[in-house]
């Protein structure tokens, strides 16, 4: 590792909870996860977190961030950068190979890496992770050189992230390709070298992985089976779980913890996350166009009221774009609740009769994402924005939310985003450079500010952490008045777990990481 260009790792802090009871544990059995969104697709064209943790039990990444914020080889041996910080040369492990039986060697990584940044095949990651990357080298059957336009700060941290796992090009071509916009056909069924190997998917239901009996690591893997089963109502997950009829369950209500902690057969377990979770507002249409209209928002809901009220003081009110264990943040400002504020605004702005807008929000994605939305509903309205909700099956959502600008229709919609590279440019240039208006990226309100972009741009390259540092707080102060989302808070994590199983990690990155977890039967 190169300190003076990647002094990110240096500072980088990350949590994790491993459910690790007394008894000894075992092989086999099948461990159910129950979750709140059905996985989108299983390929480059994954797009949110739960593509994210079932891709990482199947495909694995050049390097990976450890539970204790470390980024440590996987696929990958070993690193080295050039002098001027444009040529990373990465020597792979030897002898690993896919699912299918072909070889994970230098070729199969060129493959993958030039397909990700390929324009043509219009990854929706491709210019976040990779945008700096100009060539992919092989040197010999293990090592590949990657050049680089000009020193990429977060390179290393981006390398991390699932959605660049490594797939078996046989198994892509065997599968009928990958195509925009959702990786099908071959997205319903991945080849990876992990731990596991995909065998049954039934949408909107239940993702089925089986153990891979010739894992090539040391350590490996005890379950004969995980099944990633959707549940998108939160009290119908508790009490799947209460019931024995899953072993996990995600995003547990925080009015149920209580109650739930004294059942001895359960624990529920809190974990840090570096999600963000917003309302962005489409700034090119009517009323939001206007920057005092969505300050007004930001003022009219009572943001501290909701964290303590819907969701037990299990989450932290925004003060930045971004969350506090993501390098690069730094404490901005908050918008107090301002009823009177807003009103003036929304005067200001030539709005005094009110407002009526329709707002989209998902269900069983994020914690208490609906109740959330019908509390800012009421708030509004107290200021005079009446306000629809509207919600869609979550794959529907992000298609309907994320189309191009001039047939995207939404107003406002119910958002997070988890910074899972742990640097700050993947959380501030993926949602407010211009140049990620969807569907090219992942800034579905069509932000634009020219001295935003060019902050963040600067900031990809400045090798100097301080400096970039510096970048990232001005780039968020502007934002923040900008206010092109109603900022709410960061998500903390609360998993109910029952208490035979071990072994499994709640990462800060919200990746459930069931790789070599067991079950006391």
């Amino acid at each position: 590792m190169h300190k003076r260009v990647f002094p990110i790792l240096l500072a980088l802090s990350v949590a994790a909870i491993m459910v690790l009871p007394s008894f000894a544990q075992q092989t086999g059995g099948t461990l159910i996860i129950g979750r709140g969104a059905d996985s989108v697709t299983l390929s480059f064209y994954a797009s949110a977190a739960p593509d994210a943790e079932v891709m990482g039990h199947v495909v694995e990444t050049l390097f990976r961030l450890t539970p204790d914020g470390k980024i440590e080889p996987l696929l990958a041996e070993s690193q080295r950068l050039s002098a001027d910080a444009k040529t990373m040369t990465i020597r792979l492990r030897r002898g690993i190979r896919f699912h299918d039986g072909t070889a994970f060697d230098a070729a199969a990584l060129k493959w993958n890496l030039d397909f990700f940044r390929n324009p043509a095949n219009a990854v929706p990651f491709r210019a976040i992770l990779l945008g700096e990357l100009s060539d992919v080298t092989v040197v010999d059957s293990n090592t590949v050189q990657l050049s680089l336009a000009r020193p990429f700060v977060p390179l290393l941290s981006h390398l991390t992230h699932n959605f660049l796992g490594i797939h078996s090009p046989a198994a892509v071509e065997r599968g009928g390709g990958m195509r925009p916009p959702t990786g099908e056909p071959y997205g319903r069924a991945p080849v990876g070298t992990g731990p596991f190997k995909f065998k049954e998917w039934v949408r909107g239901d239940r993702i089925v992985l089986e153990r891979n009996p010739d894992y090539w690591g040391s350590e490996k893997p005890r379950l004969d089976q995980i099944v990633f089963r959707t549940i998108p109502d939160s009290g119908a997950r508790v009490l799947a779980l209460e019931a024995g009829q899953i072993h996990v369950a995600r995003a547990i209500p925080p009015r149920e913890t209580s109650r739930l902690a004294v059942n001895r057969a359960l624990r529920v377990d809190r974990a840090p996350s570096v999600r963000t979770i917003f309302f962005g507002f489409n700034v090119t249409k009517k009323p939001f166009d206007d920057v005092r209209v969505r300050q007004a928002v930001n003022y009219a809901v009572n943001k501290r009221a909701i964290a303590q009220t819907i969701l037990g003081g299990a989450v932290r009110v925004s003060d930045a774009p971004i969350s506090p264990g993501v390098w690069g943040y730094a404490q901005t400002m908050t918008y107090p609740y301002d009823l009177q504020k807003a009103k003036q605004l929304l005067a200001e702005a030539g709005y005094s009769s009110g407002i009526s807008v329709t707002i989209h929000h998902p269900t069983g994605r994020y914690l208490e994402d609906a109740p959330i939305a019908a509390a800012i509903q009421a708030q509004l309205r107290e200021a005079g924005i009446n306000m629809r909700l509207a919600t869609l099956e979550w794959a529907t959502y992000l298609a309907f939310t994320g189309r191009p600008v001039d047939q995207n229709e939404v107003q406002a919609y119910m958002l997070g985003w988890g910074t899972v590279t742990g640097d700050a440019d993947y959380g501030l240039f993926s949602l407010f450079h211009s140049s990620q208006w969807t569907p090219a990226g992942f800034n579905r309100g069509f932000y634009k500010n020219p001295q935003v972009d060019a902050l963040l741009e600067q900031a990809r390259g400045e090798t100097d952490a301080t400096k970039r540092a510096a970048m990232y707080k001005q780039a968020m102060d502007i934002i923040m008045k900008d206010a092109p989302w109603l900022f709410l808070h960061s998500e903390s994590q609360l998993t109910g777990v029952r208490r035979e199983v071990q072994g499994l990690i709640v990462h800060v990155t919200e990746r459930m990481m069931a790789h070599f977890a067991s079950l006391n039967r």
